[in-house]
Formats: C-alpha cells, sequence, structure tokens
C-alpha cells in the first residue's frame, strides 16, 4: 500500500472519530463542557442513601428544579432550590454562592450535581457544590443545559 493510501484511510478514520464525537455531544473546543451522562442518574443511589440516613456523602445525581427558595445570607451566601429526583426524592441544594457563580436555574430546568449529601427527613441536602478554595480535595458542582458552575 502507498503513502497516499495509507493517508487517505488515517484521514477517513480520524474524520469518523471527529463525527462519532459530536454525534455524541462531545465538543472538540478546548475548554468547553462535558456533556451531562444520560446513563445514570444517580436516582438510586440517592435514595439510599436517604434510606441509610447518610451524612458526609460525595453522590452525584440530576433532578428536576422544583421549587426555587430564597437564598440564605447568614454566613457563607447560598442559593436555594430543591430538586425531585425520578424516584421522587427531593433534594435541597444549597450552592455556595461566595465560592461559586449562581446558577441561573428556573423552575422545571434539570441540572446535573456532584456534591456532598446530608440525610434529613425531608428527603436530603446537596452542598459542597463548588471548587474546594484550599485545593485540598476534588470540588462540587452544578450543571445546567451544559455549562458547569462550580
Amino acid at each position: 500500500m502507498t503513502k497516499k493510501w495509507l493517508r487517505l484511510i488515517a484521514l477517513v478514520f480520524v474524520a469518523g472519530g471527529v463525527w462519532l464525537a459530536q454525534q455524541a455531544g462531545y465538543s472538540l473546543t478546548p475548554g468547553a463542557p462535558l456533556p451531562i451522562e444520560t446513563t445514570d442518574d444517580g436516582a438510586e443511589r440517592l435514595a439510599d442513601a436517604f434510606d441509610q440516613q447518610l451524612f458526609d456523602e460525595w453522590l452525584t445525581g440530576r433532578g428536576r428544579v422544583v421549587r426555587l427558595l430564597s437564598d440564605d445570607n447568614e454566613g457563607s451566601r447560598h442559593q436555594r432550590f430543591v430538586i425531585e429526583t425520578t424516584t421522587g426524592q427531593s433534594l435541597l441544594v444549597a450552592h455556595n454562592i461566595d465560592l461559586a457563580p449562581r446558577v441561573p436555574v428556573g423552575m422545571g430546568d434539570t441540572v446535573q450535581f456532584k456534591g456532598v449529601y446530608e440525610w434529613n427527613e425531608r428527603g436530603g441536602v446537596i452542598h459542597w457544590t463548588h471548587h474546594d478554595p484550599q485545593d485540598r480535595q476534588p470540588g462540587g458542582y452544578i450543571e445546567l443545559a451544559g455549562t458547569r458552575y462550580e
């Protein structure tokens, strides 16, 4: 096989890989947010955390915004809203807006998150949805419409 044919085959493979990545929702722009995973929404693990009354548990998940609350301005300021998972569990999200940008959520929006779960009888609270200011551990985030707020 000649070099010309090998280059053509390599070009076809690269173009195919780019096309497949774009079909899967990945952007080839440096710094672009990663797509939201659709295979596991974290609802079962969150339900287990609730059933086991866990505290200080790092979890990821997804939910639909069902209630917008006023900010908590005592101490560090926190944006607050309630989400509901696919299993019907309610979670209060407390997002520190002194350390991370406010998330422009609205009623009915779907958010993905990574944060620390704290049990309560209403379903639980997710916090630490931001970077670690001392860089001691990986932080959390909230992702809305492909944009990550951390």
